[in-house]
């Protein structure tokens, strides 16, 4: 199979501070096992009857146990403040988080901290404020538990090459990326299976078909008129033509003449199955303990990826 990585994947489906919470590793001292990050920086905010003035920082939580907290100080004459929880895939465009508003901070109940959990699954998490009534003094951060230790960076390359071998011997491609397939000849049926499985289907974008003539020149494929796109759900996509139609005549370039570029992989760490978090952490256990030579633990990676594994070969 002729596959060329386009864009890697920004997130993955296990973090390092979760393998360390599996290998029970931290810092050794409570300072180092956590870190806190502004998000509504602390001080007098003015009255504003929306929740788009005060907005705190994103802060990158995917991975990591987390608490939001709110310190309010002195709230003005009869001010009140609302704060609530807000998260996002991307750290640009954030949502509400359900259960993620704290309780309204009056003069009756200022000067006093407030602390929410996270639960969500989302990559990033902010704070956003609403003051009404007169300016009041209060302040917002995230707190994550982010053990450092001496072997990070050895561990860092240890769960990377955990989730390439989860990848290598189920088949898939684990979290969103973006990948060029190369064909050197159209097939003789009607359709194409596409590597990897979660084939991500966006209409007049991805998938892309193009093939290359004895000249180089490169002809694009119209969707719909030219093929259509069957995503299969986590198994392998397909491309297929649509009734009466037939794959492009010419001769071929020489050598990869038609490219189909897609997008594959669960689109949310949340979203991959337990299963295949627990082998990629067992087989990291290996490698860190082992060296990747337990045959235990390689037997029950193996039980645990079977149901996942893609059986079609290219």
């Amino acid at each position: 199979m002729n596959a060329v990585l386009v864009t890697p994947p920004t997130i993955y489906p296990v973090s390092l501070s979760e393998l360390k919470a599996h290998l029970r590793l931290d810092s050794g001292t409570f300072a180092g096992n956590i870190d806190q990050t502004q998000s509504i920086a602390p001080g007098s905010h003015a009255i504003a009857d929306n929740y788009t003035t005060h907005v705190g920082a994103w802060v990158e939580v995917i991975g990591y146990e987390s608490l939001v907290s709110f310190a309010a100080g002195t709230n003005g004459a009869t001010g009140t403040v609302d704060v609530k929880i807000q998260e996002s895939d991307d750290g640009v465009t954030g949502t509400d988080w359900t259960g993620g508003a704290f309780t309204q901070v009056t003069t009756a109940n200022d000067n006093a901290t407030y602390e929410k959990a996270y639960t969500g699954t989302k990559r990033y998490i902010r704070t956003v404020a609403k003051v009404l009534l007169a300016a009041c003094e209060f302040g917002t951060s995230v707190i994550r538990f982010a053990a450092t230790t001496a072997e990070d960076d050895a561990l860092t390359a240890i769960l990377y090459a955990a989730i390439e071998h989860i990848q290598d011997i189920t088949g898939r491609k684990l979290l969103t990326q973006k990948w060029d397939y190369f064909l050197q000849g159209w097939p003789c049926g009607d359709f194409i299976k596409v590597p990897f499985g979660n084939l991500q289907n966006t209409a007049g974008v991805e998938p892309v078909i193009s093939w290359k003539d004895t000249d180089g020149t490169e002809t694009t494929l119209t969707v719909t008129t030219d093929y259509l796109v069957e995503t299969n759900g986590e198994w392998l996509g397909k491309i297929f033509l649509p009734y009466g139609e037939s794959w492009p005549s010419g001769t071929l370039y020489p050598s990869n003449p038609i490219k189909i570029r897609f997008t594959c992989g669960w689109t949310a760490a949340a979203d991959v199955p337990s299963l295949l978090k627990s082998a990629i952490l067992f087989w990291a256990e290996n490698l860190y303990l082992h060296g990747g030579r337990s045959a235990e633990l390689g037997e029950l990676v193996k039980n645990l990826v079977t149901n996942s594994r893609i059986r079609d070969e290219f």
